[in-house]
């Protein structure tokens, strides 16, 4: 069985700006049947509408983007050193709760490393005991000391750096490709 098909294809030679609408030129019909697909194409019959693609670039620079950057870096690193101090000590803190054997190997490393990190604070608070486990406020209280100062030296380099200023210019291009 055959099926008769109608095609029609529409020749655009111009394409016209003010009507915003392609000028027409031809228009072609074909009937075709399914056993011969027709290829407008290969028949020279069919030209493609041509386009307007509207292309717009907006480009934004912010001088002080590097400066700025510098600063975060520099923020990272000391929230990453009082940080480390900070999670070292709370080990100590635990070990100490738990009351894990201070002659153990891996608590005489953290008592090792933390040692110079709580010592202005040793003496300040007494070390409450119940069954070998301890209590030990004095890191309680560095751990916080700690944090504060690692917050104080990040907004002291923000300061000092100058970071609040931002100045951003904008420029927008605008083009009318046609194809």
């Amino acid at each position: 069985m055959t099926v008769q098909r109608r095609e029609e294809y529409t020749e655009v030679v111009n394409y016209d700006t003010a009507n915003a609408g392609p000028v027409v030129v031809n228009t072609h019909s074909v009937e075709t049947n399914d056993l011969e697909p027709y290829n407008p194409t290969a028949a020279g019959v069919y030209n493609p509408t041509p386009t307007i693609a509207y292309e717009t670039e907006t480009i934004t620079h912010d001088p002080h983007a590097a400066r700025l950057m510098q600063v975060v870096k520099i923020q990272q690193v000391i929230f990453l050193l009082f940080g480390i101090v900070e999670a070292l000590l709370g080990i100590r803190f635990v070990l100490g709760l738990l009351g894990a054997n201070p002659a153990a190997g891996f608590a005489q490393m953290i008592y090792g490393i933390t040692d110079p990190f709580l010592a202005p604070f040793v003496g300040l608070f007494g070390q409450p005991t119940f069954e070998g486990m301890v209590f030990d406020w004095n890191a309680l209280v560095a751990i916080l000391v700690y944090a504060l100062l690692a917050g104080l030296l990040a907004k002291l380099v923000a300061f000092t750096m100058d970071t609040t200023r931002r100045d951003t210019y904008t420029s927008t291009t605008s083009r009318i490709n046609r194809v």
